[in-house]
């Protein structure tokens, strides 16, 4: 704010007002005294005169000073309203030019702050409107308060959908859609949409808008990235294939080459060594073809409660751990084999990994609405490019190792709706953890 120079102040004009007021009453009070030769009643008429004259004289002065209140009454008003269009003009060479100023400066600073909020509201509003993620806003009682335009794409064919129950627009949609909905957690869902088969991500997420609970809901399209992630999966277990494949028939060949010529020259008595080697190669491709197998026809898990003492007691019969923590108090829901199997795959690696046994520890977490079961060793850990490829099926760094303990593992996990992860441990070794939903 600039600073304002004053030739007048108001303590200055209240004294001058009040010096010539003094002067009027001593005036009259001496002209009626002259004119009836009474003191008394000379001072009584001037007293008389002083009092009509106060109001007026009052009156005048502050006229301007009421005005320039009832001004700023009026435009705060309109600032608690949100019109800050309002400026006051007022030149009196006195503090209350300060006041004014502040004033008008104040109404600068509001025009464009809210010229900026407009700026970033519209700049948001642009974005969400045009994400491809589907956004569905809706109060307590269920009603649509916002939808962006991939929303009303998505539920009403391109209108609009605020002010819509959700739920009768949900009605409207597919089955898959439906159900995703109705389990109450984020998930993936697939569903035919536009003559197309998409998959989506659901999210819903709870916070509190004017003091109540509001529910937003987030459709996200993954069908391109799944796409490109399948290909790239798919690279990857082509590349692992056919290493298993040449390793087996490159020498398969080679030997049949061997054999066929060592006939050629009645040469026989290698020929039971060439038919040994060929049927071990056959006898692994046999092995490795029924373990591919078993990954892809892995069974839908069968769910039932468990106890984690008794589980964990029968897990140390195959692999023996020490156990990191107590376990959680609340039963859990999930596969018993299927669970079982994927953490004796993961011990099973835990003990050949050069770790001591007696280090191999497997700790069971409560985190929140998850439930984590983590395997720890001590052995080299792993690098960078193993931990990339790790989880591929038939990937592994064993001389003899099929590969599938870790991808077995981890579709076992993900049929639970749960996720398996691995890790470097600080001091050396690796950490798996395997995480399932609690409920």
């Amino acid at each position: 704010m600039r600073p304002v120079s004053h030739r007048f102040s108001l303590t200055g004009k209240l004294a001058l007002l009040l010096f010539l007021f003094a002067l009027i009453a001593i005036g009259a009070a001496a002209l009626f005294d002259h004119l009836l030769d009474n003191l008394l009643l000379a001072a009584c008429l001037a007293a008389l005169l002083c009092a009509v004259l106060a109001p007026w004289l009052a009156h005048r002065y502050l006229a301007r000073q009421l005005s320039l209140f009832r001004a700023l009454s009026g435009s705060v008003a309109s600032f608690r309203d949100g019109d800050f269009s309002f400026s006051l003009a007022r030149q009196s060479n006195d503090e209350l030019d300060d006041l004014v100023e502040a004033h008008n400066e104040l109404g600068n600073v509001l025009r464009q702050e809210r010229q900026s909020l407009f700026q970033r509201e519209l700049l948001l509003d642009t974005v969400v409107q045009n994400t491809p993620t589907a956004l569905v806003l809706t109060e307590p009682g269920g009603a649509i308060v916002y939808g962006n335009l991939a929303s009303r794409q998505l539920f009403n064919d391109g209108r609009k959908i605020e002010g819509l129950r959700f739920a009768q627009l949900v009605e409207r949609t597919p089955a898959p859609l439906r159900e995703a909905l109705g389990e109450g957690r984020d998930r993936l869902f697939t569903f035919e949409y536009a003559s197309q088969e998409e998959t989506y991500h659901l999210a819903r997420r709870e916070f509190h808008l004017n003091g109540r609970v509001h529910i937003l809901y987030l459709f996200k399209r993954l069908t391109a990235e799944l796409n490109r992630q399948e290909v790239a999966t798919w690279k990857k277990v082509i590349r692992v294939i056919s290493h298993e494949l040449n390793n087996s028939l490159a020498p398969i060949t080679s030997l049949a080459h061997s054999g066929a010529e060592l006939l050629r020259r009645h040469d026989y008595s290698k020929l039971d060594r060439i038919f040994d080697t060929i049927e071990e190669r056959a006898r692994h491709l046999h092995g490795f073809l029924r373990a591919y197998s078993s990954v892809a026809k892995l069974p839908v898990p069968e769910l039932e409660t468990v106890k984690w003492t008794p589980f964990l007691m029968r897990l140390q019969q195959h692999y023996a751990f020490h156990l990191d923590g107590t376990p959680p108090e609340d039963d859990v829901r999930f596969d018993a084999a299927q669970i079982e199997q994927a953490l004796i795959n993961v011990l099973k690696n835990a003990h050949e990994s050069g770790s001591s046994p007696d280090q191999v520890s497997l700790a069971v977490r409560q985190i929140g609405r998850m439930v984590r079961m983590e395997v720890g060793d001590r052995g080299p850990g792993m690098s960078e490019t193993v931990l990339a490829n790790a989880l591929v099926p038939f990937y592994s760094t064993k001389r003899t190792g099929s590969g599938l303990g870790l991808a077995l593992a981890r579709e076992i996990a993900e049929a639970h709706g749960g996720r398996i992860a691995l890790a470097n441990r600080e001091g050396g070794g690796l950490t798996v953890s395997l995480t399932l939903p609690a409920e």
